[in-house]
C-alpha cells in the first residue's frame, strides 16, 4: 500500500469527527469535541501546523554526499528515528468504533518497537487500559512509555508499581491533562502537581521521566528542578485549553532557557518530514506525532504505520540532503529562516 491508499481504507471507518484529511491540519476537524478537534474557540490545532508552515528551510547542496544518519540515541539507547509516538486516549469515542484503545495500543507499541523507535500510550478512567499497554511492552523488551494522567498521588504510586514491577523503559506524566473533570472529581484531589510533588512521583518512578504538557519557559525549568530526564513542549492540540499559541511558537524560548539540562521533544502539528527537520533546527531533540499515526493505523493497522514511518522518515532524509545535515547534530539553527 501506499500512503494515499491507507488514508483511502482509514476513512472507510475512522469517523464520523475525523475526516481522514490528505494533511491532517485541524482545519475539517475545528472544535468537534468529542473528536479530534480544538477546544472553543477551535484553533489551536490549525495554528499548531500553520506555525510550522511558516518556517522556511535554506537549501546547501555544497557538502559531502551521504546518506543521512536520522539515528538518535535517548535514555542510554539507540533509536532508529527522531520521531516517536504521541499518546492518544478514547479512541473509539473520537475517531471511530474501530478500536478501543486496548486494541489500537498493542498495534503501536509492536509497530512502534519493530520500526525502532517507541511508543507513548495513554491513560484513561479505567486503570485496565495501562495494564494491557504494560503487558504488550513487556513482550518487546519493555520499550514503551505510559503517559500517566495527574491522579492523585495514591493513584500515580500504584500505576507506577506496575511499571516497576515489569521493568518498563520510561514513564511520563501529562501534567496538561490537570483541569480534567474526573481529576478534579477525585478524593484525594487530583490534578495540578507542585514542583515538590512532581520531584516526589519522579523519584518514586526510578527510571527517566517524561513531562509532557510544557509550554513556557518557566514551565520547563520546574521540570528540570522536579528532576524529569525529558519534557513535551505541547498543548495537547488544544483539547484542554483554547487559545494558547503553537509550540512552535513557545520552543524557541524553551530552548534557550533549558538546552543542555534536559531532553526538549515537541509535539503538535508536526505532519512531515519538513516539519521534523524544522522543529529539530529550532532546538528539540525529536518530535512526537500522534494523529496521523492513528489515521494510518485505522486504515491498515500495522501496515498502515509502516507506510506513514516510511514516508515521514524518507522526507526528513531528503530535507538533510538538500540542506547539508549529515546527521541530526548537523540540523542547527542556520539551516532555517524564520518569518
Amino acid at each position: 500500500m501506499n500512503y494515499n491508499e491507507v488514508l483511502a481504507a482509514a476513512r472507510d471507518c475512522v469517523g464520523p469527527y475525523c475526516k481522514a484529511c490528505p494533511v491532517c491540519n485541524g482545519r475539517a476537524c475545528g472544535n468537534a469535541m468529542p473528536g479530534p478537534g480544538s477546544k472553543v474557540p477551535g484553533n489551536v490545532a490549525a495554528r499548531n501546523y500553520d506555525k510550522w508552515q511558516e518556517i522556511c528551510v535554506n537549501m546547501d547542496t555544497l557538502c559531502p554526499n551521504a546518506d543521512p544518519d536520522i539515528s538518535i540515541e535517548l535514555f542510554g539507547r539507540r533509536f532508529s528515528a527522531p520521531i516517536f509516538m504521541a499518546p492518544l486516549g478514547a479512541l473509539d469515542m473520537h475517531y471511530g468504533p474501530k478500536y478501543k484503545d486496548f486494541a489500537y495500543n498493542s498495534i503501536l507499541i509492536k509497530a512502534a518497537y519493530e520500526y525502532g523507535v517507541f511508543a507513548l500510550t495513554g491513560d484513561g478512567v479505567d486503570p485496565e487500559i495501562m495494564k494491557a499497554s504494560v503487558q504488550d511492552m513487556v513482550k518487546y523488551e519493555g520499550i514503551g512509555v505510559p503517559t500517566i494522567k495527574p491522579w492523585n498521588k495514591e493513584a500515580v504510586f500504584e500505576k507506577l508499581d506496575i511499571l516497576k514491577a515489569n521493568n518498563i523503559f520510561a514513564a511520563a506524566m501529562d501534567v496538561d491533562g490537570a483541569g480534567l473533570p474526573f481529576l478534579k472529581a477525585m478524593n484525594p484531589n487530583a490534578g495540578s502537581k507542585s514542583v515538590d510533588e512532581m520531584r516526589e512521583i519522579i523519584e518514586y518512578a526510578g527510571r527517566p521521566f517524561i513531562i509532557k504538557g510544557i509550554m513556557t519557559p518557566a514551565g520547563a525549568q520546574k521540570a528540570v528542578d522536579a528532576g524529569a530526564a525529558a519534557i513535551v513542549v505541547s498543548n495537547h492540540g488544544g483539547r484542554v485549553q483554547g487559545g494558547v499559541p503553537s509550540t512552535a511558537e513557545v520552543l524557541p524560548d524553551i530552548v534557550k532557557k533549558v538546552k543542555g539540562k534536559i531532553t526538549i521533544l515537541v509535539d503538535g502539528g508536526i505532519r512531515s518530514g519538513v516539519d521534523v527537520f524544522r522543529a529539530i533546527a529550532l532546538g528539540a531533540d525529536a518530535v512526537l506525532i500522534g494523529r496521523p499515526v492513528l489515521t494510518a493505523i485505522y486504515g491498515a493497522g500495522e501496515e498502515g504505520y509502516k507506510v506513514y514511518m516510511d514516508k515521514i522518515t524518507g522526507e526528513l532524509k531528503s530535507t538533510m540532503t538538500m540542506c547539508g545535515a549529515a546527521s541530526l547534530k548537523g540540523i542547527t539553527a542556520d539551516k532555517i529562516r524564520l518569518p
